[in-house]
């Protein structure tokens, strides 16, 4: 390859311009004016920031900002798209502040409009623990099944989305797995035993006279139930089914009974009005029924 030399600068034949003089193994560059094209372009945008910067909100001051000529404000254009949509459902929102969720589930014109609207309040303050179709997952209860940790009726999941679990609402509702092995309650090998009563209930296979079922009963049945079928009330899972929140294997249901559990619901109330827990509660409330919402049987 042969180096650029300056007396190879010369006009090409073809298109008029002169070359740079660069001449790479007979392959010359021409010396072209910048396209006019590019700088008319960067002119009308400048032109443009500058009318932007003077009609537009644009420079930051602080804590504050230029509001420009217009006067644009998004927050404000935003709120009032918030308003004219919230007038143009008064008239069925409001019907759910009263809290008759049998009225309510019965008039099924009513659920019809109300539970889009419901779908994305769920999917705006739930799914991102519960899933978007309420099916849960690794430490959050799924909320399709038949399973309920304090109840699944409207009522008491309305109270539940106002107070939360384990939240710092002064009338939260309490619930906690106590740390056996952590807190030496019991000893390793009673807890293993205890692990393999609770795979045994859960495969319909559990000895009621067996020492891990005496075991299970002085230290879980309390909350559990003596058959483990649950405790509504307490917040204790059932378990004598394949739904788990933290894990059906034998390591899962061990590193429950040695570190324990405490799982946290946030309270809505403050993040809600009450008509949208209600809205949210009858949603809620029918999510196990064959993807129909509405209130449980």
């Amino acid at each position: 390859m042969s180096r650029p030399t300056r007396h190879e600068v010369d006009t090409d034949p073809v298109t008029g311009y002169e070359t740079t003089g660069h001449n790479w193994n007979g392959i010359r560059e021409l010396n072209t004016p910048f396209p006019r094209i590019v700088i008319w372009a960067l002119a009308l945008t400048f032109a443009y920031s500058a009318v932007a910067w003077v009609l537009l909100p644009a420079w930051p001051l602080g804590r504050d900002y230029t509001r420009g000529l217009l006067g644009l404000d998004q927050g404000e254009i935003a709120a009032e798209g918030y308003q004219r949509l919230a007038e143009a459902r008064a008239d069925w929102v409001t019907l759910f502040a009263s809290g008759d969720f049998t009225a309510l589930a019965a008039d099924k014109t009513l659920m019809a409009r109300a539970m889009p609207a419901a779908a994305r309040l769920f999917a705006d303050n739930c799914a991102a623990c519960h899933g978007a179709t309420g099916t849960g997952g690794p430490g959050f209860p799924n909320l399709a099944d038949q399973d309920w940790l304090w109840g699944g009726d409207p009522e008491t999941v309305a109270e539940t989305l106002r107070v939360g679990i384990n939240s710092a609402h002064l009338e939260t509702r309490f619930s906690q797995m106590p740390a056996f092995g952590r807190d030496g309650m019991l000893p390793r090998n009673e807890i293993a035993a205890v692990a393999d009563h609770v795979l045994a209930l859960s495969s319909g296979k559990a000895d009621p006279n067996s020492p891990s079922a005496t075991l299970f009963a002085e230290n879980c049945s309390s909350c559990h139930g003596e058959a483990g079928t649950g405790g509504l009330g307490v917040g204790a899972p059932v378990l004598v089914d394949d739904q788990w929140i933290y894990g059906g294997s034998r390591d899962d249901i061990l590193t429950t009974l040695r570190q324990g559990r405490q799982g946290v619901m946030p309270a809505w109330e403050n993040r809600l009005s009450a008509t949208e827990i209600n809205m949210l509660a009858l949603y809620v409330a029918g999510l196990g029924q064959d993807g129909e919402t509405g209130v449980r049987q």
